[in-house]
This record gives structure tokens, C-alpha cells and sequence, in this order.
């Protein structure tokens, strides 16, 4: 019988370990190594407009010449560790991650899914997202609970400032969140939506805040640009959220200039939607 402790061990070098043309050392300081972790819209993104056979992301980084990076994509956390050793469980959301990194953060992974003591020691840039789900958001109490994994507004607030903390224990490492996916206008309401407005908007405004290591890049703007709902033309269909692979292919490379410039400028030369300052390059001009 395979022992647990070492498949959490197993688990772990395949995060250490880089794919899709970039693997490298990891220990390696020329290379920064930056780690993706998604679900199926983040999943979409780094594919665009080709499926499961190339990927935008990677296509964009080999189009690129002078950047030094090591970009690994993982589902975090995960349904099943094998098949059959139940995982952490599908779900992604302010939460799942407070639970993982900070209620269990002294320890090395929780549910055999690494935590902020076992990864950053590894990875340069840790960049993570939750899918569309978070916007589906309950007004709650007041007060709101940290350890609760209702959706709710001042949960969600409670959580994040918890991850922010966390976060900052770990200054080597630089951190990139997506503001949450947006819903399309067919299965939530309005109430949901406004409130799925006003934590991203917080997000921006007030949790993110400049001089630490911990970036934001603006996903919930560009699907909606400005309104409530995902962008009919923009969803895969009128009752599927996830975004399709024209909308998916047109922010691939924002996602890229955003997470590249971070890593190797501190996030000064985009602004929160991936897009170029004025005359910025990211480097070599480029």
C-alpha cells in the first residue's frame, strides 16, 4: 500500500516541476518561475483560441524574446489526488483558499494541496483565480464569519484581509489574484451581481494596496466592462459563464503582459487589465 505521505510528497514535486518548454531548475535565480494556479475559466484563458491543442499563453511566450521565465499552469486545488484518494475538492473560491493557506497554513498542505510554506519557497510569482461561481454572492450577516464558506460579501472581505496577511508573511514571493469571473445575466439576479461588483471593486480599491507583494490583474472588468453581467458576446453561451475562446484568445496576452510585468517590474508598466502604459515596454523592447 502506497503510503499518504508519500503521495503528498509525489504531489508536490509535480508542482516544482515546470512543463510546456519551460522546465528549468527551479532553484535556478536567473529564471523567474511563476506558477498558475486555475480551474476551467482560467483554463480557458491560458488556452484561447486553440483548445486543448496549443495554448495562447505559451504561444505568446515563445513569440518573446529576452524573458527569462519558467510558467507552470495547475488546477488548484484538485477534485481527486488519484483515483481513488479523494482531493480537497472542486472549489476555488475566498474561502478554499483562507483554508488551505491561512487556517492551515503552518503546516506543509492540507488535504494533500500544498500551502504558502511548502510553495514559495519554490516559485517566484504565484498567481491564482476563482471561477465564476464566486459571483453568485448572498448578503449575509453584517458581521460575516472568516471560517465560513458561505458566499457572502462580508465573508469574502473577512477571507481576503486574512490572505492578504498570509500573503505578506512571504515577501520574496509576489503574488497576482484575478478579480473574480463575472455570471451571466441568465442564471443570477441582480442583488447577486451588485454584490459580486462590490467586492471586486474593494478588491481594487481598497484590499489592494501599492508597495507590498501582492498585484491584481482586472479579469471581472474585462468581462463586463463595466456592467454587471458577462458580456453576452463575450460567454459561451446565454447560460454558461465560462468565456469563450474569442473573449479568451483577446485577454490571453493581457494576462501575460500583466503576470510578465509584475514578475520582472513590479507591475509598473500595465495597469490593472494587462494593458501597456503609455510608451512602457516590458522588456527588450517589447
Amino acid at each position: 500500500m502506497v503510503r499518504i505521505s508519500t503521495i503528498i510528497s509525489m504531489g508536490l514535486i509535480m508542482i516544482s516541476c515546470g512543463h510546456n518548454g519551460y522546465k528549468e531548475n527551479v532553484n535556478n535565480e536567473a529564471k523567474k518561475n511563476i506558477l498558475f494556479f486555475h480551474h476551467s475559466t482560467g483554463n480557458n484563458i491560458y488556452r484561447g483560441l486553440y483548445g486543448n491543442k496549443e495554448a495562447d499563453v505559451q504561444l505568446w511566450f515563445d513569440k518573446k524574446e529576452g524573458i527569462n521565465l519558467n510558467f507552470v499552469e495547475q488546477a488548484f486545488p484538485k477534485s481527486k489526488v488519484l483515483r481513488y484518494i479523494p482531493g480537497y475538492g472542486w472549489n476555488n473560491y475566498p474561502y478554499d483558499y483562507y483554508n488551505i493557506w491561512v487556517k492551515n497554513g503552518d503546516k506543509k498542505s492540507f488535504k494533500y494541496e500544498p500551502t504558502l510554506k511548502t510553495l514559495t519557497p519554490l516559485w517566484d510569482v504565484i498567481v491564482f483565480k476563482h471561477c465564476f461561481p464566486v459571483s453568485s454572492i448572498e448578503e449575509g450577516d453584517s458581521e460575516g464569519d472568516v471560517n465560513s464558506s458561505k458566499k457572502t460579501l462580508p465573508n469574502y472581505k473577512l477571507q481576503y484581509k486574512a490572505l492578504k496577511e498570509e500573503m505578506k508573511k512571504y515577501p520574496k514571493t509576489k503574488f497576482v489574484v484575478w478579480t473574480g469571473a463575472a455570471l451571466v445575466e441568465e442564471i443570477t439576479n441582480e442583488t447577486s451581481a451588485q454584490l459580486a461588483q462590490e467586492f471586486f471593486t474593494w478588491v481594487k480599491n481598497e484590499w489592494d494596496n501599492e508597495g507590498d507583494n501582492i498585484y491584481v490583474w482586472d479579469f471581472y472588468e474585462l468581462e463586463t466592462e463595466g456592467g454587471l453581467y458577462l458580456k453576452k458576446e463575450y460567454a459561451y453561451s446565454e447560460t454558461n459563464s465560462h468565456p469563450n475562446k474569442e473573449f479568451s484568445a483577446k485577454v490571453a496576452p493581457l494576462f501575460c503582459q500583466r503576470v510578465v510585468d509584475v514578475a520582472l517590474n513590479d507591475g509598473t508598466k500595465t495597469n490593472l487589465k494587462g494593458e501597456m502604459l503609455g510608451d512602457s515596454v516590458i522588456v527588450n523592447g517589447q
